[in-house]
């Protein structure tokens, strides 16, 4: 196995397209043996009409060294094509990733039904609440979700699989340092983040839809909630198709923009869903072990907010008063009946919440966890209801122990 630090020479290699890549890689065997070959052979051996054979030809290491620094820096794990957790799924696709860049723990994605959930970013309440209650189910009945992260479809889809307290791998257009997605720090503690785009590199618009391949790539199948007809969501589900995925859709109103394209999908084939078990159903057979039948009635976790701060696509209620000023009639949750549905780390940062609006750091110290296990954690039992995050970085428990 070649060094790291050979695989990010060549992959962050500029204009090198994936055709050249896989036809060095075939004629070397790796990235480390293609450094250390005889002055011009690299450009002998590709047509002259490819660009960047001359960046190749320097043998300059010193980009790939600032990247395996600032990875170092940033908590991300390079793994290469030739490594063993590098799934096959995504070796069989055109022009995969040389190397992916990851955040938090990478499952053995080809032993899991994994799928991705798509729409669009302006969606409509219906869609989210359709995103949010497929990405649930699908975790709930053993799939795993695939989330590109961006708002709309895609974000709600992945707080379902987060409230299912399953785990879920998001998909960057990004470098990790310049992604701001909602959930992509609670993923990366609960599931994986992935990117293929090393640190400091300049953002371009192309990303995203390239980030699609590595999306479908990974996924058996995709299940489309909201899309108009003429959409990026369109672009995903044509390029999975080509790669053989299954592809599942939300019915929507027929007089709506927004479902003018998932409509369209159904006239055109598309398996019509209405529930997560019906998608990951298809895939029962060929993980017994992991795909059951569960009950899939979402728990009541939002809380509705006043009129006139509710705001399209929002269920996370954001307080600025102390519990102790909230009126007599708010809803709390049940200690003894709730309490079995949160995780070892979970429990204990409710335990030592003993105060009103408490400080992130205090939670941090009397926790004994790291902030970014913390910072995850409450989010989700912000998510739940057990929790309230007020001004300040301060957190309120919302269960009544007496």
């Amino acid at each position: 196995m070649s060094d790291v630090k050979y695989w990010l020479w060549l992959s962050t290699a500029p204009r090198i397209g994936p055709r050249a890549v896989d036809a060095l890689l075939r004629h070397y065997g790796g990235p480390e043996e293609m450094f250390f070959a005889p002055k011009g052979e690299i450009s002998r051996l590709l047509p002259k009409r490819i660009d960047g054979t001359e960046e190749l030809e320097k043998r300059d290491l010193d980009g790939a060294k600032r990247i395996m620094e600032r990875c170092d820096n940033q908590g991300i794990r390079v793994v290469t094509i030739q490594d063993g957790d590098y799934p096959d799924r995504l070796k069989n696709i055109f022009s995969p990733p040389t190397v992916l860049y990851v955040k938090g723990t990478l499952p053995a994605i080809d032993g899991e039904a994994a799928i991705a959930v798509i729409g669009t970013r302006n969606a409509s309440p219906y869609g989210i609440k359709m995103g949010r209650k497929m990405g649930y189910e699908i975790s709930k009945c053993g799939g795993l979700v695939i989330s590109g992260l961006t708002a709309g479809i895609d974000s709600a889809a992945a707080e379902g699989a987060l409230l299912a307290d399953t785990g879920c791998i998001g998909v960057l257009g990004l470098p990790h340092e310049l992604d701001k997605s909602r959930f992509a720090e609670d993923i990366a503690v609960h599931g994986a983040l992935i990117s293929e785009y090393a640190p400091g590199t300049r953002p371009h618009s192309s990303f995203f839809r390239a980030r699609n391949r590595i999306s479908s790539g990974l996924s058996l199948g995709v299940v489309v909630v909201e899309a108009p007809l003429r959409s990026g969501t369109r672009l995903f589900t044509n390029e999975a198709a080509e790669q053989g995925k299954e592809i599942f859709v939300v019915p929507g109103n027929a007089d709506s923009e927004n479902c003018e394209g998932t409509n369209a999908m159904l006239k055109e084939g598309a398996k019509p869903v209405t529930d997560g078990w019906e998608v990951i159903s298809e895939f029962a057979q060929l993980y017994p072990d992991k795909v059951r039948k569960a009950p899939l009635e979402m728990p009541s976790v939002w809380r509705k907010r006043p009129e006139n701060e509710r705001s399209e696509g929002t269920f996370t209620e954001k307080r600025t008063k102390k519990v102790i000023d909230k009126p007599d009639n708010t809803a709390y949750i049940d200690l003894q009946k709730q309490l079995e549905g949160l995780s070892p780390s979970q429990l204990k940062i409710v335990g030592v919440m003993d105060k009103a609006s408490m400080h992130v750091d205090d939670i941090i110290n009397l926790s004994g966890f790291s902030p970014a296990k913390v910072l995850a954690d409450l989010t989700l039992l912000q998510i739940k209801g057990y929790v309230s995050q007020n001004s300040g970085k301060r957190f309120t428990l919302n269960i009544k122990t007496k």
